[in-house]
């Protein structure tokens, strides 16, 4: 009783002083010495979402030790790239004098680590000059988000060929691997209902378009466990995963009736989007801390570095220690603060990926008065178990039923609206927060003025441009700026939007910034003001473009309709004529982005047409060799499904840029490459070959590349590729598909190719995080044909309203003229009428509301 009720204390103070939650793991009942852990239970599915640089360090020590005791697996070069971001963090830039040969023997990164390791790491540490340590520790978060196995609570299964699978339960959704090797991914927006049944659990996905309804065996798969325990326990993950990752708040326990039977499980905790929303609303300003240094070992010569004798040893977690506000920067040289440890003696048991996923004190607690069997069910899962039946797809039912199998269906998307406030900080400053009402307006207007109030003249609309403040020129009774305590004025002076300074913006970009919030999980703007600065004469109407409503509001009607008014609206743009202009009139080009990279003597060659150049802000750096390419990322989110689709829209290649085209693809890790033209066009190359013909071999640099298979149809072309790094000998699949019925000129007459083959992207993309290479010629017209009628479909399927200038906007910004005529645009608008229309695309259920 005394150790369980220790543990009980602990779990509620780690609750109380962390914003994420975490896990406990469960004392064994061997008997003493005991020992337990503290660390993440969820992931966080991008950890840019960690805006504070203290909680962003816990979890990169949190990560590196889960690499170094192998939970985590990674390639290893992979593993000594995050090894060098780590020595970055921790010993600065590499200096000669100081770092001599073997500087690196006495710290760990992976398991058996080599001299050979080290060495490579050391190279890699030289190139890193100039990171600080929140920089390195940021980079090294970017690159292991990427690993298969980051975020994955895995369990041991066997799949219905009696091959052993591992099972892994992860933000996105249940994922499949085999030999470490990821093999199939069932996101959770595909998945209806999870449930199992002594030894067996079964995920029931959505049925996809065309299929029969009445194929039930099709849509639900099965896995074999080994014991109904942990049958139950990779249950009970998933619920605690997609309620986490995929609900704004858990829902509310289920009154019973007396003798019911059925699972009482659910997840009580906090979600990704409360926890989020909770940081916001504290609004804490980042604090200083000290870095710890991690972990000295002795020097081993004989065998490297095993899981063994690392779990063996005493796990010295890199503590922290309070330091008052400061908002200079962050030195990993200063004094040393105690560290905390991360073990305490009570029982562990580290069985590799058969381990049991994490629970709760309260689960632990109801299993310890428990004994397990595999052939037995608990009182509270159902009672007796009935005899299995024939067939497994009767093993689908409702979680009311009479039967002791458990099952979980997956509800709506759940809505969860905190109530904001600002506050009045020690300078006179006023933090100000509010949501948009029902028709997604926050009721107020913005301008700039001179220093003598007069507004400037346009078209810039002030701003940056002439070095002007933003004024709060109207705020309408009975808006959420009105209503909002503090109430916004007229005469503030606004400051920052979203955090975001708004002094070197332009008018123009201050409002795009207010459109912006739509895109946040919160839906929450927030502003910085100055109150009673200056009050106008001459109120400017709220520019001409419309606010999305509220993703997050609550209603049973109205967000179905908001996606039905968005396509009736661009009908009657269509129609009239409307759509197109204002698609005209949209920058080709976002203003304050620069094109230097692309101007260099040196890369001008590179460049397919003169006036076609990717911004400097976010175009594709390839790390081995030259580093330009004619390539953006472009990253497309989904409001309201926490869906991102990640693209690099790029040029086709020249003869002299194969080599780096596929070094690009090798370094972003993209298994899919979509091609958008044909190599020839009216008499002009399009685009040149870069790949080899059926089962010929190219060599390109240190990459290897050999073409599988080849299927060609009158519209599309469909590849497949082994492409190999002769360095490390890792090989790698690539899937290209070319879609060949676009005419010499102009756009299609029917869309019923372009659609097919959207829908066949969208296919291989499934459970795909890695960014898809997206090309034709230009990388510009068709290449934003397919961006935005993708993200048109997703945004249906997510019940979001869809503005196609919205899409084109937030294209342009990350690379420019993406649509590059008014008939490509047009032929885009008709597509997605045409796609709701005839319910090619439907919202999902998980977005109805």
């Amino acid at each position: 009783m005394c150790v369980h009720y220790c543990l009980h204390i602990l779990y509620l103070l780690f609750q109380f002083y962390f914003n994420f939650p975490l896990f406990l793991f469960p004392p064994v009942s061997v008997g003493p010495p005991y020992y337990f852990q503290f660390g993440v239970k969820f992931y966080v599915s991008d950890p840019s979402k960690l805006s504070e640089e203290y909680t962003r360090y816990h979890f990169f020590l949190q990560l590196k030790k889960d690499i170094l005791e192998g939970k985590l697996v990674c390639p290893p070069t992979t593993a000594a790239l995050l090894a060098s971001y780590a020595v970055q963090s921790e010993l600065g830039d590499y200096n000669p004098e100081e770092h001599t040969d073997g500087y690196l023997s006495e710290f760990r990164f992976i398991p058996n680590q080599t001299e050979n390791f080290e060495r490579e790491v050391s190279e890699l540490h030289k190139q890193h000059k100039g990171q600080m340590p929140a920089d390195a520790e940021y980079n090294y978060l970017d690159v292991v988000k990427r690993l298969d196995m980051y975020g994955v609570d895995v369990h041991l299964a066997r799949d219905q060929s009696n091959m052993d699978i591992q099972l892994g339960v992860a933000s996105a959704g249940l994922v499949v691997f085999q030999n470490s090797v990821k093999i199939n991914t069932f996101s959770w927006a595909k998945i209806v209902k999870i449930s199992f049944k002594r030894k067996q659990f079964f995920i029931q996905l959505r049925r996809e378009i065309g299929t029969n309804n009445n194929d039930n065996i099709d849509n639900l798969i099965g896995f074999y466990m080994t014991s109904y325990r942990s049958c139950k326990n990779l249950w009970k993950s998933c619920v605690e995963h997609h309620t986490f990752f995929r609900l704004h708040k858990p829902n509310p326990p289920i009154k019973k009736k007396l003798l019911s039977l059925g699972s009482k499980f659910r997840y009580s905790g906090r979600t990704e989007f409360q926890t989020l929303e909770d940081g916001k609303r504290r609004a804490r300003i980042e604090r200083t801390f000290s870095r710890s240094p991690s972990k000295r070992y002795a020097r081993r010569t004989v065998g490297g570095t095993t899981r063994d004798v690392i779990m063996d040893e005493k796990n010295v977690l890199d503590g922290y220690r309070n330091a008052p506000v400061n908002n200079g920067p962050v030195n990993n040289h200063v004094k040393q603060s105690r560290s905390m440890n991360s073990t305490i003696n009570l029982t562990r048991n580290y069985d590799g990926y058969g381990r049991s996923p994490r629970s709760s004190f309260q689960d632990y607690r109801r299993k310890s008065n428990t004994q397990w069997s595999d052939n037995q069910s608990e009182p509270d899962e159902g009672g007796f178990v009935p005899p299995v039946p024939a067939k497994m797809q009767d093993y689908y039912l409702d979680e009311n039923t009479s039967m002791s199998q458990q099952s979980f269906e997956l509800p709506d998307y759940h809505e969860f609206v905190p109530n904001g406030n600002g506050f009045v900080d020690g300078q006179g400053l006023v933090v100000i927060r509010m949501r948009p009402d029902d028709q997604g307006r926050f009721g107020f207007n913005v301008k700039s003025v001179n220093c003598r109030g007069r507004d400037p003249a346009r078209p810039h609309q002030g701003g940056a441009d002439q070095g002007m403040p933003i004024i709060v020129s109207r705020v309408a009774p009975g808006s959420p700026a009105d209503l909002c305590i503090p109430r916004l004025n007229e005469g503030d002076q606004v400051l920052q939007i979203n955090r975001r300074d708004v002094s070197t913006h332009s008018h123009e970009q201050v409002v795009m910034f207010i459109r912006a919030t739509r895109e946040n999980h919160s839906g929450e703007l927030e502003l910085i003001v100055r109150p009673n600065v200056y009050v106008g004469d001459d109120p400017v109407e709220e520019p001409e473009f419309q606010y999305i409503p509220d993703t997050h509001h609550i209603s049973t009607t109205t967000h179905g309709d908001v996606l039905a008014e968005s396509l009736l609206l661009l009908q009657e743009g269509i129609e009239s004529g409307a759509a197109v202009a204002q698609f005209e009139q949209l920058y080709r080009k976002k203003p304050g982005m620069t094109m230097n990279a692309a101007r260099l003597p040196e890369n001008i060659p590179k460049n397919r047409y003169r006036d076609i150049s990717p911004y400097d802000q976010t175009r594709v750096v390839i790390k081995n060799g030259p580093d330009y390419i004619n390539a953006n990322f472009v990253n497309m989110e989904i409001p309201g499904s926490g869906i991102v689709n990640r693209y690099i829209a790029a040029q086709g290649p020249l003869p002299n840029t194969v080599v780096d085209y596929w070094e690009m693809i090798w370094e972003q890790q993209s298994t899919l490459v979509v091609m958008l033209t044909t190599k020839m066009e009216r008499g002009r190359v399009k685009c040149h070959q870069y790949w080899p013909n059926l089962y010929e071999t190219e060599d390109l640099g240190a990459l290897q590349l050999t073409c599988l298979k080849e299927q060609e149809t009158p519209s599309f072309a469909f590849r497949e590729f082994l492409l190999v790094n002769m360095d490390t000998n890792e090989e790698r699949h690539i899937v290209q598909m070319q879609y060949i019925a676009w005419p010499d000129h102009g756009v299609p007459d029917d869309s019923s190719d372009f659609l097919d083959f959207v829908i066949r992207v969208r296919q291989n993309r499934v459970g795909m995080v890695e960014p898809t290479v997206v090309h034709c010629s230009a990388g510009i017209g068709r290449t934003g044909v397919l961006i935005t009628m993708e993200t048109a479909m997703c945004l249906i399927e997510a019940n979001q309203p869809v503005y196609p200038l919205d899409i084109v906007r937030q294209m342009r910004d990350q690379r420019a003229m993406l649509i590059q005529t008014a008939s490509q645009y047009r032929f885009v608008c008709e597509a997605i009428l045409r796609v709701y229309s005839e319910g090619i695309v439907k919202p999902l259920d998980d977005y109805q509301r």
